[in-house]
């Protein structure tokens, strides 16, 4: 039988990229499948604090071994912004809203250099461990394709010419910067396994 696994998200689309990188590993539940429907504060400055945030918050809640992550856009022309606020960058949750903000901040702008990363940050047995993905490309003038979510429609990773959201989810799920953070953390989690 599977163990079970908390990921400290309700954001679907996430809860299903995580639950195909772990295939038959793990069965992952996300916060609706505990019952935990607080939006877990991530008042962090960085991208580890905030995972650790909501991390510890299952664990000390629930008591059940979590990971969490948190993940952004950070834009070298807009000294690394939207970063830790990626989510929130307009203010308001909504994907195309930031989104829009940030084609407007980069109009004009020669330089498009951006990376998206991810940490995660996994309790089991009391301890924290810390698992980062990054991925560098560049931001497109204009949005391109509709998979994913958040900036996958502008964001081109280096050495590839379509958008994370003209990318299938297999597709995505080979080079993203939450695959690479996830690659780390399934190693880690297999190397905990008991040898029968």
């Amino acid at each position: 039988m599977r163990q079970e696994l908390v990921f400290a998200t309700n954001n679907k689309h996430k809860t299903e990229e995580v639950s195909k990188l772990l295939l038959n590993e793990y069965k992952v539940l996300n916060l609706s499948d505990i019952g935990c429907t607080v939006d877990i504060p991530e008042t962090g400055d960085t991208f580890e604090e905030n995972a650790f945030l909501k991390s510890s918050y299952v664990v000390e809640n629930y008591q059940l071994d979590c990971f969490a992550d948190d993940s952004g856009l950070e834009i070298e022309a807009l000294n690394n912004e939207p970063g830790v606020y990626s989510a929130r960058y307009s203010g308001q949750k909504d994907d195309q809203v930031n989104m829009k903000l940030v084609l407007q901040k980069m109009k004009g702008l020669s330089n498009r250099k951006a990376r998206f990363k991810t940490v995660i940050s996994l309790i089991q047995g009391q301890k924290n461990y810390l698992f980062e993905g990054v991925i560098n490309g560049y931001i497109l003038e204009n949005p391109i394709g509709d998979q994913g979510f958040g900036y996958d429609p502008v964001f081109v990773p280096e050495g590839y010419e379509q958008s994370f959201a003209q990318m299938n989810i297999e597709q995505k799920n080979q080079i993203s910067h939450r695959a690479i953070a996830m690659r780390k953390l399934i190693a880690f989690l297999k190397e905990q396994q008991p040898v029968l």
